[in-house]
């Protein structure tokens, strides 16, 4: 980051801090010669001494001290980064294909393209390989859905066959049986009656009344067990056949809808593999100037080239509105509150010079590394007016006008000193060099606004650290915080 000065002040003047003169000339070895060397050393101690005294208001020199006189102007603070061109509004071109792909065919960035011209070209060999897999799947799957859907069919028929069927047939072939085995009791009852009436006259013997008796009994147990039979079929066999049959009826439809189910995967997999080798194939969808991507020196994004393996959704080209140009830049931390949208920029580009302003500031950092020496930066967008013979990757150098002050005190950077006590600086008076406390205002890399502690006119010293011994000792005294801040300024001259 480098910041530009725009002040309207006056050339600095230096002022010698030792007086020109000749040299004496040779002089006779005499008393009063003695007399006047021994007055000369004797006024320089005394002169020595009083530069050192605290309080007395004069600093001692280390040596020539240059001067600048204090003058009213402008000041512009400035902001200067370096950045390249982009397009505001970029036509982005994605692989539209699944898994890693290689670039057999890529058109030349930079190059105007029209409607409907090849761009990019992928390998198709495993696309292909993908489509054959998922017909052959598909025909399958589909294949055992037409076997579930018939089986759904067998199961629902199934209920009413038994029902109106079996379940009848075996109803009525029971009831006949009962009716056979209640003649049989009804013929085996009127036998044992005149069975028993033969007995009472002596015709019939005990033994053949009590065969004729049995035969009563078998053929009523008989009529028992088909009613049994009739039951067991209404109440339990019905009951467990329909039961048999809803559950195959529901697990066939079960096994339907995963036949269907997967026969649909397998089907949209092979439209899918079949819309993704269109894809294999780019074309341009309206004509312009073509680039390629430049990815971010944090980011793993695979380059673009001839031969490159590429992935789903990465951005291959870029076809950029070059009506809607503008630079993005990095502005460092320390600066950024002071950068907002519509403060004025000048762009310098390498054949000309544009006027414009920041559109936007990024409320995040970008990522910082060592790829960017850990300096943490803002993205700030730099708009342009619409200028012909403007390309993507130009390098240009933004400078932001941060602020700009009318009819100021302004002194160079180096005539400031910053110590623990606060900010100082000397002036050269006809006493010698006096320390002044500043209050100081808005600053760029040349020169800062001064609000209170100097005049217009006043010759202030540069760079004191260089020539005043009183400067060194202020910068490497420690701060005492016991001390206030209005007792030190007591001890400062401050001349208004």
């Amino acid at each position: 980051m480098s910041t530009e000065t725009h002040a309207n002040t006056p050339g600095s003047e230096p002022m010698s801090g030792t007086p020109k003169g000749s040299n004496p000339p040779h002089a006779s070895r005499s008393p009063w010669w003695k007399r006047s060397v021994l007055a000369i050393a004797v006024v320089a101690a005394v002169m020595s001494a009083a530069a050192l005294l605290p309080g007395s208001g004069v600093s001692r020199p280390l040596g020539p001290a240059m001067t600048h006189t204090v003058t009213r102007g402008e000041l512009v603070v400035t902001v200067t980064e370096r950045g390249t061109l982009e397009s505001a509004e970029n036509t982005e071109i994605k692989c539209r294909v699944r898994g890693h792909n290689t670039i057999i065919y890529l058109v030349e960035s930079g190059m105007e393209v029209k409607p409907g011209d090849e761009l990019i070209r992928l390998d198709t060999l495993e696309i292909e390989d993908a489509i054959a897999e998922c017909t052959k799947n598909a025909h399958l799957t589909r294949s055992g859905a037409e076997r579930a859907r018939a089986d759904v069919a067998r199961a629902e028929l199934a209920i009413p066959e038994y029902l109106e069927g079996r379940f009848r047939a075996e109803r009525m072939t029971l009831e006949k049986d009962l009716v056979i085995a209640k003649s049989n009791l009804r013929t085996a009852e009127n036998i044992l009656a005149h069975a028993k009436l033969m007995a009472a006259r002596g015709y019939v013997s005990a033994l053949e009344l009590e065969e004729k008796t049995f035969a009563v009994t078998q053929a009523n147990l008989n009529v028992e067990l088909k009613k049994t039979q009739i039951d067991e079929l209404e109440q339990y066999t019905k009951a467990m056949e329909l039961e048999t049959l809803n559950g195959n009826l529901n697990a066939a439809r079960a096994q339907l809808d995963a036949e269907e189910e997967q026969a649909q995967q397998d089907a949209q997999r092979r439209d899918l593999a079949l819309e993704e080798f269109k894809y294999c194939r780019i074309t341009a969808e309206r004509g312009g100037l073509v680039i390629y991507p430049t990815p971010d020196r944090w980011s793993r994004e695979p380059k673009v080239e001839l031969g490159a393996s590429v992935h789903m959704d990465q951005t291959l080209l870029l076809i950029p509105d070059l009506s809607r140009m503008q630079v993005k830049v990095g502005i460092h931390e320390s600066i950024i509150d002071r950068i907002k949208p519509g403060l004025a920029a000048r762009i310098t580009l390498p054949d000309k010079t544009l006027e414009g302003d920041v559109s936007s500031v990024a409320s995040v950092t970008r990522p910082a590394g060592w790829w960017t020496g850990n300096v943490v930066k803002y993205d700030t967008i730099v708009s342009l007016p619409s200028v012909e013979g403007l390309k993507p990757g130009m390098s240009a150098e933004v400078e932001v006008i941060i602020a700009q002050h009318e009819d100021v005190l302004l002194v160079p950077v180096s005539t400031v000193v910053e110590t623990p006590q606060g900010a100082f600086c000397w002036i050269s008076t006809t006493e010698g060099l006096q320390k002044r406390s500043l209050q100081l205002g808005d600053t760029n890399d040349a020169f800062i606004a001064v609000e209170a502690g100097l005049q217009e006119g006043d010759e202030v010293v540069l760079d004191p650290l260089a020539s005043i011994q009183e400067a060194q000792t202020m910068v490497l005294t420690p701060t005492d915080r016991n001390t206030p801040r209005k007792a030190i300024d007591q001890e400062t001259d401050h001349a208004e």
